[in-house]
């Protein structure tokens, strides 16, 4: 039986609540969230089960976690909550690369679906990007022209990756590629997969000139694997705080800016 409409509008609002609290601190007990949301003991266990399947939240004995695994937070869900405010103020600092007429390159961060809600304010241009977000965004946008990169869909990041999409992205040149990563330290960024490596690096060299949008909780991380050099990128944005020492020596290597969060 189909589920009205009120009822999933329902269950998304207060899946949303357990999502913004458990992520809030770190973890939460199951009878905690019976109490925040006033529903059953069995509602609650459905929606974190619901919500483990999609990779949003861990659950564990008694309870959930938002504690972030280097699996875990490759998932888009999990992605679009985290440092919101800082994203959308990186993505207001990345606008200002973008000009009328550009061709511009998004990979699938979400760091890059918060510059490309704001794009249609600059257009035209033309997006190429393998983010369904993305292309959710701004297929009815005026003044953008959309290109999508197609391949191996994948659920965990919502885009298309794979072998497909290296060979479509690697015959593309674009005026300007954004993109965004797990870690970066002062010489050297990262990622946690070696599938997601090879459709960033394509997507950093389609770019005449590249822009890494990275919040204050990738800085001075690592992962596990060896994305690009920091050298590599025309710029590199970052959230705040930083220390004084690594932005110093990343300065050293390329243009680095530290964008106030809004």
């Amino acid at each position: 039986m189909t589920t009205p409409p009120s009822s999933r509008g329902a269950r998304q609002q207060r899946q949303q609540v357990i999502v913004d609290h458990v992520l809030a601190r770190g973890d939460a007990t199951v009878s905690e969230l019976v109490e925040l949301t006033g529903v059953s003991l069995m509602t609650v266990h459905r929606d974190i089960a619901e919500l483990a399947d999609r990779g949003i939240l861990r659950k564990y004995h008694g309870g959930v976690s938002a504690q972030p695994s280097m699996v875990f937070e490759s998932s888009s869900d999990f992605r679009l909550h985290a440092h919101t405010d800082e994203k959308r103020s990186l993505a207001r600092a990345a606008l200002r690369f973008v000009a009328p007429g550009m061709s511009v390159m998004l990979d699938d961060s979400t760091s890059a679906l918060a510059l490309a809600r704001l794009l249609p304010e600059v257009g035209p241009l033309t997006v190429v990007t393998n983010y369904r977000l993305i292309t959710e965004e701004l297929r009815s946008a005026e003044g953008i022209r959309l290109i999508c990169v197609g391949g191996e869909y994948s659920r965990t990041h919502d885009s298309w990756i794979g072998l497909p999409a290296m060979d479509m992205i690697g015959g593309i040149s674009v005026d300007l590629s954004v993109l965004s990563t797990s870690g970066i330290t002062a010489g050297m960024t990262f990622h946690q997969e070696q599938e997601i490596v090879g459709i960033k690096r394509a997507t950093r060299q389609a770019g005449a000139t590249s822009v890494l949008l990275m919040d204050h909780s990738k800085v001075g991380r690592r992962a596990l694997h060896r994305l690009e050099s920091v050298d590599s990128f025309d710029h590199v944005l970052l959230t705040g705080p930083v220390d004084e020492e690594l932005l110093r020596e990343m300065r050293e290597l390329t243009d680095v800016r530290v964008v106030e969060t809004e």
